[in-house]
């Protein structure tokens, strides 16, 4: 049985990792079943945060200004994980997030991990709640911040721990980590074309926006000048 991991957990601006970004990055060290270190930090995703999810997260556009970049984020990131044993409630959510990113970045990123959503569902009743809340409130693990990057990471963890003290012998196939698929191919950068053209649109629009356009990939800019010209039009001379 795996005993040593990192939980991890992602707050996004949206379910979509082709099309939406991560906000925040939580992540727990686990060894031999005791908590050592954890990582945590917002990220300045460079697009506006949709209002429904800061209602869900509490995370406003004040409180990501000034934090690092995807780039600097996601460093950060592989530096306190390395190649150990991922971990997450629904990890294939957050590593399909973080694989695009690392993807897009010129990394690599393949992982093992262990699913606390997914060992659930084999081992406790089906009319028990499988969401994170659900299984926290079941075990009596004391949740200040739901939805908060590292506080959902912990109680993953600390999930995992109450699964695998409950059901490790009986089960122990379910305690060992597999290798995690989604595939994904590199996006290409906005071009320059796309800066200017997005640039002279919100310009002439006289839009506000902080979105920071040299950091969109070619999709994204494609699509953000396809939403300025359905609803304002094109430039007229």
């Amino acid at each position: 049985m795996q005993n040593s991991y990192v939980a991890l957990d992602l707050e996004t601006t949206g379910l979509r990792p082709k099309y939406d970004r991560i906000l925040e990055i939580g992540a727990v060290r686990v060894e031999d079943g005791v908590e050592v270190e954890t990582y945590a930090t917002l990220v300045d995703s460079g697009i506006p945060i949709p209002e429904q999810i800061t209602e869900l997260t509490g995370i406003t556009q004040e409180m990501v200004a000034g934090s690092p970049g995807i780039r600097d984020a996601v460093d950060g990131f592989l530096a306190f994980a390395g190649t150990d044993v991922l971990l997450g409630h629904n990890l294939l959510f957050d590593y399909s997030f973080m694989k695009r990113n690392i993807i897009n970045l010129g990394g690599e990123f393949e992982r093992k991990g262990l699913d606390t959503l997914a060992i659930s569902r084999v081992c406790l009743p089906k009319e028990q709640g499988k969401a994170l809340d659900k299984l926290a409130a079941y075990f009596g693990i004391a949740q200040e911040k739901h939805h908060r990057a590292l506080e959902d990471a912990m109680t993953a963890s600390r999930i995992y721990e109450k699964l695998k003290e409950r059901f490790g012998e009986e089960k122990p196939a379910l305690f060992e980590a597999v290798p995690l698929l989604f595939k994904v191919k590199k996006e290409g950068p906005i071009t320059n074309s796309q800066k200017v053209y997005l640039r002279d649109l919100i310009k002439y629009h006289r839009i506000e926006s902080n979105v920071k356009i040299e950091e969109l990939t070619m999709s994204e800019a494609s699509r953000m000048i396809d939403a300025i010209l359905l609803r304002f039009g094109r430039i007229t001379r």
